[in-house]
């Protein structure tokens, strides 16, 4: 059963987490009921997937042992060796299962959600390194964390650390009572952008755009922003529904959206769309990158190595989507975009050709709008899609 893709979903979830909001509404912790929630719900999802099964059930326990291993063995081998070997074996799961189908037609490595559990388990590993944490989660918190349901399968993705200060959290009741309001008000907005808004512009008007011929450039138009804005409330809706099921069970799951459509300029747009995985990508990836290659000193200027972590990390999150050409063109586009404007950020600081006002905020609010939704155009492949 797809997370969120029906309302019989809904229904055995809402009888499931009853007892999680009596329970909190009297002021009680619910934390040992949530994880026998969260195990029955994961039986629910995989329950017509045995492959689905395995693959997670194999997978949980090879990322368990390996971050209980570099935990407990990090201080005794070479930090830095064991550090990325650690680093790589998180990772290999989830890159054999984005190369397997290119060679097999059975992915018995993949299954819903490995790639959100996956940077889970690595910001572990690599938050170890920093030394933000210090010792062996326990494992059931630690399983918690990682097979947390309402977020399973396409995030937001949480922190280690912010999770754990919710689960250890006893809430009171008039605090809860918020949450749950909150949290009920996020499963309506879901409701609102994925099965209401999304489901009308995907239904109603990008169906009806194959009766204008493929070759004409009005197709394409319409579709980059019929596309752009169905993307946006599909996976808004989605995000909303993680949210709100999460706040029900105490947990204060991060925002995903900030209306990224409402952005000033591409940097600000990665600030405003999907939170959750773009802050991953900048902490994990691009700042690391950055500090790694200022220590080494192979490069001196800073703006070098700015643009080339910009590279770097959207590549990455381009491939990370496929390989296909569309996600590869996705990611050297954005990737473009942010070295442009970085360029033009620095000149304008100096020149200041670029002035700051009113009508200024909303003319580049509309040229930015623009350069996204042709970057979405890049990534849902209509460009190669030949037609009928």
């Amino acid at each position: 059963m797809t997370p969120y893709g029906s309302f019989s979903f809904f229904f055995i979830i809402a009888i499931l987490l009853t007892p999680t909001i009596v329970l909190g509404l009297q002021g009680k912790r619910f934390y040992h009921y949530n994880l026998l929630a969260t195990l029955i719900s994961l039986c629910i999802i995989f329950a017509s997937n045995l492959q689905g099964v395995l693959a997670l059930v194999l997978f949980t326990i090879w990322q368990v042992l390996l971050i209980i291993g570099y935990i407990k063995y990090r201080s005794k081998a070479n930090g830095s060796t064991l550090f990325y070997v650690a680093v790589v074996l998180s990772i290999l799961p989830l890159a054999l299962s984005k190369l397997l189908p290119y060679f097999s037609q059975v992915n018995w490595i993949g299954f819903l959600g490995i790639s959100y559990l996956t940077f889970k388990d690595t910001q572990i590993i690599m938050e170890t390194r920093d030394g933000l944490i210090k010792k062996v989660p326990p494992l059931f918190q630690l399983l918690y964390f990682i097979l947390f349901f309402p977020t399973i399968s396409s995030g937001p993705i949480d922190r280690y650390r912010r999770f754990e200060k919710d689960i250890h959290r006893t809430i009171p009741k008039e605090e809860y009572r918020i949450l749950v309001y909150e949290g009920i008000n996020k499963i309506f907005l879901g409701f609102l952008y994925k099965y209401i808004i999304g489901y009308a512009i995907n239904h109603f008007f990008i169906a009806n755009l194959r009766f204008i011929a493929h070759s004409q450039f009005q197709h394409h138009l319409f579709y980059m922003y019929a596309y752009s804005f169905y993307l946006f409330f599909d996976f808004a809706g989605y995000s909303a529904f993680a949210i709100g099921v999460s706040y029900l069970m105490g947990i204060k799951s991060p925002e995903n959206f900030n209306k990224p459509f409402m952005s000033r300029n591409i940097k600000d747009f990665w600030n405003r769309w999907h939170l959750s995985l773009s802050f991953w990508f900048r902490d994990y990836v691009y700042m690391r990158f950055v500090f790694w290659m200022t220590k080494k000193k192979w490069i001196k200027n800073r703006n070098v190595i700015s643009n080339l972590g910009y590279v770097l990390l959207f590549l990455l999150m381009g491939l990370w989507h496929g390989l296909e050409m569309q996600y590869i063109l996705y990611g050297i586009y954005h990737a473009l975009l942010m070295v442009l404007y970085n360029s033009f950020e620095r000149f304008n600081k100096k020149h200041r050709w670029w002035p700051h006002n009113k009508f200024t905020q909303v003319l580049a609010t509309v040229i930015t709008f623009h350069f996204v939704c042709f970057g979405f155009y890049l990534f849902s492949g209509e460009l190669f899609n030949k037609g009928v």
